[in-house]
């Protein structure tokens, strides 16, 4: 398995000093990251990235709320070959309705997406794996209407707050998942209660396990209450480190 970092990770970092904090990333290991609002940014991030030998096979941008051709153009600059959408609101999971429309609305992106020769994703938070009235998640939904060209980033720690077993999720969804977030804690909703990947209760090897379209599993922390390089650098050593004997 290829490991990426969701920049969103280190937010506060990069804040104060994005070369810094790549340079950082890259002396931990890490070899791809995953950029986040990166349309804003983007030929300074291209700069700190090819100098530290960082490469972006994804990223998060809001395709279905900002103007698109600006992001898959700052995508074709930093490499970037999936767009993930990182959000749609809650309340627009209520109704199959709500869910074909956030459908239509993708797979319109990523046909304009194809003419930069980007691909489009969608990636999920809790409430799109909370059960509709019928026992579908919203997530399964929207997959049903998407065109396959569309991929998934399953965020495994939501899908379990969701109420999911994140590993059967996987599975019922099969190779529409190309990328996931790993990430761990005591699962609540809670972003701040998020530990280092290896000190939480996700079964992470057996989540990793049902992945069997992976192009890269990507860490990341919504919050951490203690040093985020510190916690980076420990679930980078444990996923590394492979699965612990039984």
């Amino acid at each position: 398995m290829r490991l990426s970092l969701q920049l969103y990770t280190v937010r506060r970092e990069l804040e104060a000093d994005l070369p810094g904090t790549l340079k950082a990333l890259a002396g931990v290991g890490f070899e791809q990251v995953e950029p986040y609002n990166f349309h804003e940014n983007s030929e300074e991030l291209a700069s700190a990235l090819q100098e530290n030998g960082l490469s972006a096979p994804s990223g998060h941008a809001p395709l279905l709320r900002s103007d698109q051709d600006q992001i898959f153009s700052a995508a074709k600059t930093l490499g970037i070959g999936t767009v993930i959408d990182p959000h749609v609101p809650e309340d627009r999971w209520k109704t199959e309705a709500d869910i074909a429309a956030t459908a239509a609305a993708l797979n319109d992106a990523a046909a304009k997406g194809a003419a930069y020769g980007v691909r489009v994703g969608y990636h999920n938070h809790w409430w799109e794996l909370e059960t509709l009235p019928d026992g579908r998640t919203g997530l399964e939904i929207l997959a049903a209407h998407l065109d396959p060209e569309v991929i998934l980033e399953v965020d495994t720690y939501w899908a379990a707050v969701g109420g999911q077993d994140a590993a059967a999720l996987l599975t019922r969804l099969g190779d529409r998942v190309r990328f996931i977030h790993i990430k761990d804690g005591p699962v609540t909703s809670d972003p701040a209660a998020q530990l280092p990947v290896g000190d939480g209760v996700m079964p992470i090897w057996d989540v990793i396990a049902a992945a069997t379209s992976l192009e890269a599993g990507v860490v990341e922390l919504d919050d951490y209450a203690g040093n985020m390089i510190d916690a980076v650098t420990a679930s980078f050593e444990y996923l590394t480190a492979g699965r612990p004997e039984a």
